[in-house]
């Protein structure tokens, strides 16, 4: 199993590779705001656990359970952002929100808000009257 910090990084190499062709250990660590040196270790280390084959000095590709949960994890935190943005949260909290509790739910709850933000597509309606609420209810608070 992942630790968060491998989710990560699993997550990000995911990214880059489908955005780039590839993902080196510079480029991860810009994205990850980390040093070079983390990267190569953690790189090593889900290598050792199969999520994909690193070479020294050459790069790395995903392997096939890579690609999976990579892809997962991406369509996890889009979940959660699109999730958020529905319930009405500022769009300046939905990031630093979804890195706080993407890695704190289980797949079973994850199922759950994925059919919940279906639900809520398929019923405008419900989102609008979420919103209106949230709305007065700060109107409220300022004006108290």
């Amino acid at each position: 199993m992942a630790t968060p910090s491998m989710e990560d990084y699993l997550e990000n190499i995911y990214q880059l590779i489908d955005q780039k062709g590839y993902a080196r250990v510079s480029d991860i660590a810009e994205a990850l705001s980390v040093h070079p040196s983390s990267v190569t270790k953690m790189v090593q280390k889900l290598d050792q656990n199969k999520y994909l084959v690193y070479e020294k000095y050459r790069g790395l590709v995903l392997t096939a359970k890579g690609k999976k949960v990579g892809k997962r994890l991406v369509d996890r935190h889009q979940l959660l952002e699109k999730f958020l943005r529905l319930i009405g949260v500022r769009e300046e909290f939905v990031y630093e929100d979804v890195e706080g509790i993407e890695h704190h739910l289980s797949w079973d709850s994850i199922t759950c808000v994925e059919n919940l933000v279906s639900y809520l597509e398929n019923n405008p309606e419900v989102v609008q009257h979420l919103i209106s609420t949230k709305a007065a209810e700060e109107t409220t608070e300022q004006d108290e």
